[in-house]
């Protein structure tokens, strides 16, 4: 999807996704110490707004105004500061060795197109600093539920880990996260990587 299409998607006044931060995004940064984040494809913002909440500096990148348009007032609610840049993951190059944390979540793209993305994302992060990517795992088109149904653009931890050459793996494993359909109790297969800058 583009820009305009996410627009769209972002158009009406009630949120797309939940005000609250995805659960893996906060358990993994629950506990780290609060620096300069970057949340990269922040959409409306609610990773970003908890990092701020949780006393982070936080700069939101998104190509959809709609999406950061709420993450500010999803920010001005919370009573946080939350910077937001409009401008396309695929060709941001966030400043150097920059910040302490840089967040992923669900930015699904084909691995050529990730790749770039990872690389930047590694390169922006200040010695000692933490890059967590979480998103739909191409093991939730036959084990899991919801998510996009195209392979191309769901990830494995292989493809992840192998973009993040020069950071030291942490963590790198498939979950599982729960997910309601019809009433019923389901899980969804996620790639959950976590590495830092030496």
């Amino acid at each position: 999807m583009d820009a305009t299409a996410w627009d769209q998607r972002y158009a009406g006044t009630e949120l797309v996704w939940s005000g609250e931060p995805n659960r893996t995004v906060a358990a993994e940064v629950t506990g780290l110490p609060a620096g300069r984040a970057l949340d990269l494809a922040a959409g409306e913002g609610r990773n970003a707004v908890w990092l701020a909440q949780q006393g982070w500096t936080v700069t939101a990148v998104d190509f959809s105004a709609a999406g950061l348009d709420k993450a500010r007032r999803l920010a001005e609610q919370h009573g946080v500061a939350v910077e937001t840049v409009q401008a396309d993951v695929t060709t941001y190059r966030p400043e150097s060795g920059h910040h302490d944390l840089v967040v992923v979540a669900y930015l699904q793209l084909p691995a050529e197109v990730l790749t770039p993305v990872l690389a930047a994302a590694a390169e922006a992060l200040a010695p000692g600093g933490t890059l967590l990517l979480v998103g739909h795992d191409r093991a939730n088109l036959t084990d899991g539920v919801g998510g996009p149904q195209d392979p191309a653009v769901l990830h494995t931890v292989e493809e992840v880990t192998a973009a993040l050459a020069g950071l030291d793996v942490v963590r790198a494993e498939r979950i599982r996260r729960p997910v309601q359909v019809d009433g019923e109790e389901r899980s969804a297969i996620d790639t959950l990587v976590r590495a830092l800058r030496r």
